[in-house]
């Protein structure tokens, strides 16, 4: 372990008890979904819908439960999670991040730092870029989400919402499967169809579904995993169950 890589995480929020379990349920449908799903994509369809607060818990959980796992920030677009959680190095120095990472001739062990939680490190992004589909169209980002899969149980990748760029389809080519987050009672129907229509053009199997900021469920998260094992059948073209409504004609 590289010295100069420890970071510490300073506004890592305390979540409620509702809103912890909930996380935690959604950690524990990662189980069963089997040894081959390594590499997970959580995305949106839209800005704000909480795709990025699920992802960190969801990494902290299950660092915090010993699973060894790394979460990627790409969403070099528009990141705020350096500021936002408070992400600072322990020697002060500058941190590089994924999209410096893709761009400059330097080692990934360089690159990933290590937190707090002993299982969990993490690759944020630091410099924002104007348009990084050169960046992961390169060679190099399929293969730096392979060795961290080598080396780790989990990779969870953060990236930008599918409706606004193409960003999202892309990294899902490369990923195992995705967890869409939807915001209960905002996001259009149609809208979330699309979205699982784009994830299957990628060849990104939906994993399941959190439902985000839903009255009544679980402290204002659902998860709902589809098909029983990732790659087969969707449901989207016959409605999404929720626990407490659907996404399209649920009489189809």
């Amino acid at each position: 372990m590289s010295q100069n890589n420890q970071i510490k995480i300073e506004n890592m929020p305390s979540l409620p008890y509702a809103i912890e379990e909930a996380v935690n349920r959604l950690r524990v449908n990662m189980s069963f979904l089997g040894e081959d799903v390594k590499k997970i994509m959580v995305i949106s369809t839209m800005p704000d819908e909480g795709k990025s607060f699920v992802t960190m818990q969801l990494w902290r959980q299950m660092a915090e439960t010993g699973v060894d796992c790394v979460l990627v920030d790409a969403d070099m677009r528009k990141s705020v999670m350096v500021d936002k959680y408070g992400l600072k190095k322990e020697d002060g120095s500058k941190i590089l991040g994924s999209s410096y990472y893709l761009a400059n001739d330097i080692r990934l062990e360089d690159a990933v730092l290590h937190t707090q939680y002993e299982h969990g490190d993490i690759l944020p992004n630091n410099d924002n870029v104007v348009n990084p589909s050169i960046l992961l169209e390169n060679h190099k980002f399929e293969e730096m989400l392979d060795q961290l899969a080598e080396k780790y149980r989990y990779v969870f990748v953060d990236a930008p919402p599918l409706n606004l760029v193409s960003d999202g389809e892309r990294i899902g080519s490369l990923c195992d499967g995705a967890v869409l987050v939807v915001r209960g009672n905002s996001t259009p129907k149609n809208i979330v169809k699309n979205s699982a229509l784009q994830l299957e053009r990628a060849g990104c199997p939906l994993l399941g579904v959190v439902l985000n900021r839903v009255k009544g469920a679980g402290g204002g998260y659902y998860y709902k995993q589809y098909g029983g094992h990732y790659g087969k059948g969707y449901g989207y073209g016959k409605g999404y169950g929720y626990g407490y409504g659907y996404y399209g004609d649920k009489n189809k």
